[in-house]
């Protein structure tokens, strides 16, 4: 029976990882996330970008789908998902996926470091729903497909090297990647109700072409200790999720990312942000709407981030259409909301390298459309 109206009780004697606060870090199980002031302040009234941000903060179009990205000649992709920055000498590169069906792929926009756009160009071509990824220790990008038997592209953000096919890492419904460089693995999240939550640890740590995949085990608890067992067939020729017994399940995983010895992922159909403690292996939830007291500020969740002090960012598919921010202190405020396109989902969230900048897509922008794709950038006083 799943401990849901017990967490917040829930003591086992291993330490969660740090990024300091009680939700990342104590002796035992934190409870999950409860509304509250946002470290931001309140949103403001919506700007010329129908955005509402909290006060010192504004926002800009970086590109819409089926247009030219200002200054450049490549055409920006349609429905425009999972993203993430790279350092680019004194600037930086945000990669998109693509989440369209056929010819999905992945595009990449490049800015100087005072954040004018210097080009964009296409990174990842004739894939297949390309939803969100993850990004690697060696800097390139792990563009996922979320089709039955799909498979992780490994791509070069700067658009030289010809992406690569990664079959060892599994033929299903991928959705997201995150590295852990402490274990040298990677987590992989699966979208479909009866889902699991992967790892894959190369042969060799910066090769992905050959290694071990693993689903996670565990009862039906929402917290507690946690195991592994090798998946016996990564080729899929029978549903990867179905291949070994006693593999627990998630209602429709999502986005995924790593800090600190904590993975945390997220799962759309109850509205979860669950974490990995990778050094204790066990899991406990960060979020839970139905755990909320109150009106649940965050549902529909999706995409997620994190920034240097610690915080989480979530991305809402539905909702209010918000990126809510989850503090170390386990408060959950809203940090943005895009009005005017309720037809949408907020994608893609990922800092510039120096933290300054947050990237994000709304996918079908206001014409609820995947040509509508709208690709945003807020600046602002983000804590350190």
């Amino acid at each position: 029976m799943e401990r849901r109206s017990f967490l917040r009780g829930a003591v086992i004697g291993t330490s969660a990882a740090a990024l300091g606060g009680t939700l990342w870090r104590g002796a035992a199980f934190a409870a999950p996330a409860q509304p509250g002031a946002g470290p931001y302040g309140a949103l403001g009234a919506a700007d010329g970008n129908n955005i509402r941000l909290p006060a010192g903060f504004t926002s800009r179009v970086i590109a819409r789908s089926g247009q030219q990205v200002s200054g450049t000649s490549y055409t920006w992709h349609n429905a425009p998902d999972g993203g993430a920055c790279y350092a680019d000498g004194t600037g930086w590169i945000y990669v998109s996926n693509s989440e369209i069906d056929p010819s999905g792929g992945a595009g990449a926009v490049r800015f100087s470091s005072t954040g004018a756009i210097t080009g964009a160009y296409r990174i990842l071509s004739g894939t297949h729903q390309n939803c969100a990824g993850g990004k690697t220790p060696w800097n390139t990008w792990l563009s996922c497909e979320e089709v039955d038997r799909g498979y992780v592209y490994e791509t070069d953000p700067w658009g030289v090297k010809a992406a690569v096919r990664r079959d060892a890492m599994g033929r299903f419904k991928h959705e997201a990647a995150a590295a852990d460089p402490v274990r040298r693995t990677i987590y992989l999240t699966e979208d479909t109700t009866d889902g699991c939550f992967y790892r894959f640890t190369p042969t060799t740590w910066g090769d992905l072409s050959a290694g071990r995949l693993e689903v996670l085990v565990a009862g039906t608890a929402t917290s507690g200790p946690v195991t592994w067992k090798t998946v016996p067939d990564p080729s899929g020729a029978t549903a990867t999720r179905n291949q070994v017994s006693g593999a627990k399940r998630f209602n429709g995983g999502e986005g995924c990312y790593y800090a600190n010895d904590t993975c945390w992922f997220t799962t759309k159909g109850d509205n979860r942000v669950w974490q990995y403690n990778a050094a204790a292996s066990t899991i406990e939830l960060a979020y839970d709407d139905s755990l909320v007291s109150g009106t649940a500020p965050l549902t529909g969740v999706d995409n997620v981030t994190g920034s240097a002090s610690g915080d989480l960012f979530v991305a809402e598919d539905g909702g209010n259409l918000e990126i809510c921010v989850i503090t170390p202190n386990d408060v959950v405020a809203p940090f943005l909301r895009v009005g005017g396109q309720s037809a949408s989902e907020i994608t893609g969230p990922a800092f510039s390298p120096d933290g300054k900048r947050l990237y994000f897509s709304s996918q079908r922008g206001t014409s609820g459309s995947s040509s509508g794709g709208i690709t945003y950038e807020v600046t602002g006083p983000f804590r350190a």
